[in-house]
This record gives C-alpha cells, sequence and structure tokens, in this order.
C-alpha cells in the first residue's frame, strides 16, 4: 500500500527564477546552501559562474538565470544554490529562492507542449498543474548537458590544478 502511494507521487525540490516556479526530482539534489564567494574561471561559459569549495570539493557552479537567458538581478538573502547530482557529477545551481519541498501526484504532470520542445527546452520533462500555479519540472541531467558538463568539469579542473588536457571532449 505505501509503496503504491509512492509510485503515484514524485518529490521535487521547488525554486523561482523570476516569477516562475520551477521543481527537480528530489533525488537529484544533495543540498541546499547559502550563497558563497564563487571564484571565477577564465574561459567557462557565460553562464558558468565559477567553481566553489563545498567540504573539500571543488563543485562548479551555473548561473540559472543566464543558462535560461533571464535578465540578471541583484542577489538577496533568499538566494541559494542547489547542489545536484548529475551523472555522478555534483553541480551548484544558483537560484532566487527555494520555495519547498513538495509531493505532486505522477496524474498532475502533463508533458511540455509540442510548442516548447526544442533543442532550447529539450530538458523541461513536464508541467506540474497545481491548484495556484504551474510547477516547470526540469531534468538535470538534460539541462546539464553533455556539452555543459565537460565545460564545467574543464572548470573544475582549472581551478584545482591547471590541468590542461584533462578533459576529452
Amino acid at each position: 500500500m505505501a509503496e503504491d502511494i509512492a509510485l503515484m507521487n514524485k518529490q521535487l525540490v521547488v525554486f523561482n527564477l523570476g516569477e516562475e516556479t520551477y521543481g527537480v526530482d528530489i533525488a537529484t539534489v544533495r543540498e541546499i546552501i547559502q550563497m558563497q564567494p564563487i571564484t571565477r574561471v577564465p574561459g567557462a561559459a557565460r553562464f558558468i559562474e565559477g567553481v566553489i569549495n563545498l567540504r573539500g570539493a571543488v563543485i562548479p557552479v551555473v548561473d540559472m538565470r543566464r543558462r535560461f537567458g533571464l535578465e540578471t538581478t541583484e542577489r538577496d538573502d533568499e538566494t541559494r544554490i542547489v547542489v545536484v547530482s548529475s551523472r555522478g557529477q555534483d553541480v551548484g545551481m544558483i537560484v532566487d529562492s527555494v520555495a519547498e519541498v513538495l509531493r505532486v501526484e505522477e496524474k498532475s504532470i502533463e508533458p511540455p507542449s509540442s510548442m516548447l520542445t526544442g533543442c532550447d527546452t529539450d530538458y523541461v520533462m513536464g508541467i506540474s498543474k497545481l491548484p495556484d500555479r504551474l510547477v516547470i519540472l526540469l531534468d538535470v541531467d538534460r539541462m546539464l548537458s553533455r556539452e555543459d558538463r565537460v565545460i564545467s568539469a574543464t572548470a573544475s579542473a582549472k581551478e584545482v590544478g591547471g590541468g590542461e588536457g584533462l578533459i576529452e571532449a
């Protein structure tokens, strides 16, 4: 009985970027931390903010506003870094705020419209219809595509020791 309920529900970490609400599967979230100093990495993609030292591990950090092509704003006390695991690599995502951990029923999730799908939005898994809002569900692995992970890994390698040539495309 409890297993049936678990299969019918999806647990999400819900965060905000501007006026929009996004969710990622809680299983991909390692932790949520307050903003901290970020070391910039020369030559990184525009949306790679830099790297942080998280308990001895160098973690690349993606500015989600830049990643989604949104206007950047001042960071405040609500700004967070959501550390997710994508295919064995931890990556930080800067978000405006983390709203909640939410359990949604699978039946409330609709696939993205064919009008939305394309090369820039293939990381949208679906949209959850809640009584008071819509939550855009993101696929962390697709959002942090192979190209993005290579850039992130290169940034990490440069930061920890100038590791030129460590990453093969």
